[in-house]
């Protein structure tokens, strides 16, 4: 299977007039369309402590169940249930008898306390027993804190995972879970966050989420680049996912080659490809431009190469490892005549990044008691997610900043709406990057 790797400049011209340059990359990755027959290794990480008891544990039954309906046969599945203890109650297994599978599930009763990291443990110990040539995943739902347990250690699990190309999928279910933590553990373990505001979506969420994970086609991909001497990050957050879902990226600096020990190498972990969802990263640089000596030799003398971008990645369905796409060498053009002409994409990932930076100032605001601070920054992050044209997030932000700014505190559910608006873009415009398979 390829790999789609694209890239776009906020505006591809440099001013020759000038000495340095700021510049915004996205680089737009997915999966080859081929079909590679990759089978499933999935666990379900359920909370069944006693607030779950009643309605919400018997939808979340139903909707267990109902994705061993939408699962091939060759998959693999397990199910942790937990309280305050963590217990198998489905040992990793193929999809043959899944009326049996269901029948454990639908045993399920709810009582305790809750101990979220156990069960992550747990469930990491039955994926990880079959997770050769597989896609291995963890789907982790829970309506409360942490109450018994190490929210820390949750977080050191969820990076374990990675190490062990496993991505764990976490899912809150009502008001009352932490929303730090489940977002910590699905952003540390590649995944995503999903919100079960009512029952009646625990399905739909399940089924969005499976969705998800059956279109994965390669694993465990690293974004390289090689940045040539005139260019260097930001020195702040410089790198950040900004779709399907925005998630600020950790930047590890790799030792440079005998051959160009001048080239700064540096790689970035993305995690899972999909077949029909793009990630699309995007890194702050600043160009300085101003030597001769940066023109690519043999190219119009107007062309710059900034770095060199490629993809390490995993092949599970043939059981490869460590395989390596073709590097696309990224180039600005030096303009006498010097007129923005900004790429509409690039600025639509930009407006991405603000809106979910705008919305963390003001939770963070909002937390210290800043009330008039926080309304003003969710206007700002409404005004922004209005740019992209992302008309549900703005209403879910400036209803937030309405309420603050009459007196009223944001109850547990605006407050979780909040942060999903804000690292989701609700209605992305259609792509007109081109692209390059590798």
């Amino acid at each position: 299977m390829s790999v789609n790797l694209s890239y776009s400049l906020s505006d591809r011209q440099l001013d020759r007039t000038e000495t340095n340059s700021q510049r915004q990359l996205a680089i737009t990755v997915s999966a080859g369309s081929e079909p590679s027959n990759v089978r499933l290794n999935l666990c379900l990480v359920l909370d069944r402590s006693g607030s779950m008891g009643g309605q919400p544990l018997e939808i979340v039954k139903k909707a267990a169940i109902k994705l061993l309906e939408q699962m091939s046969p060759q998959d693999r599945i397990s199910v942790v249930a937990f309280d305050h203890k963590a217990k198998v109650v489905v040992e990793n297994q193929p999809l043959d008898n899944p009326s049996a599978i269901a029948a454990k599930i639908n045993s399920l009763r709810a009582s305790g306390g809750t101990c979220i990291d156990d069960a992550i443990k747990l469930g990491l110990k039955e994926i990880n027993q079959n997770k050769d040539n597989a896609v291995s995943q963890a789907f982790v739902l829970t309506d409360g804190e942490n109450e018994h347990g190490d929210n820390q250690r949750c977080l050191e699990f969820a990076r374990l995972a990675t190490e062990y190309s496993i991505t764990l999928h976490t899912l809150g279910f009502g008001d009352h879970w932490n929303q730090d933590v489940l977002e910590g553990i699905a952003d540390a373990g590649g995944g995503t966050l999903a919100y079960i505001e009512t029952p009646a979506e625990a399905v739909t969420e399940f089924t969005r989420l499976l969705h998800r994970v059956q279109a994965v086609g390669l694993t465990n991909a690293y974004l390289g680049l090689e940045l040539s001497p005139n260019v260097r990050l930001a020195e702040l957050k410089p790198v950040a996912q900004v779709a399907p879902d925005t998630i600020e990226l950790n930047v590890e600096q790799v030792a440079a080659s005998n051959i160009n020990p001048e080239l700064q190498k540096l790689r970035i972990r993305i995690g899972d490809l999909m077949t029909d969802l793009e990630r699309v990263i995007l890194v702050n640089l600043y160009v300085n431009h101003g030597q001769p000596d940066h023109v690519i030799p043999g190219s119009n003398s107007n062309a710059i190469k900034l770095l060199n971008a490629w993809i390490e990645y995993d092949n599970p369905a043939l059981g490869q490892m460590g395989l390596e796409s073709q590097p696309i060498a990224v180039e600005a053009d030096l303009i006498n005549d010097f007129q923005p002409q900004p790429d509409p994409q690039v600025k639509h990932s930009i407006l991405a990044l603000a809106k979910y930076r705008q919305t963390q100032i003001a939770e963070a605001k909002l937390n210290q008691g800043d009330r008039e601070g926080a309304s003003t920054m969710l206007q700002s992050a409404a005004k922004t997610a209005l740019q992209m044209g992302d008309q549900k997030a703005a209403t879910v932000l400036q209803a937030g900043a309405t309420r603050l700014q009459g007196g009223t505190e944001l109850s547990e559910s605006e407050r979780k709406q909040t942060r999903i608006v804000s690292k989701t873009v609700l209605q992305p415009p259609s792509s007109t990057t081109d692209k390059e398979d590798n």
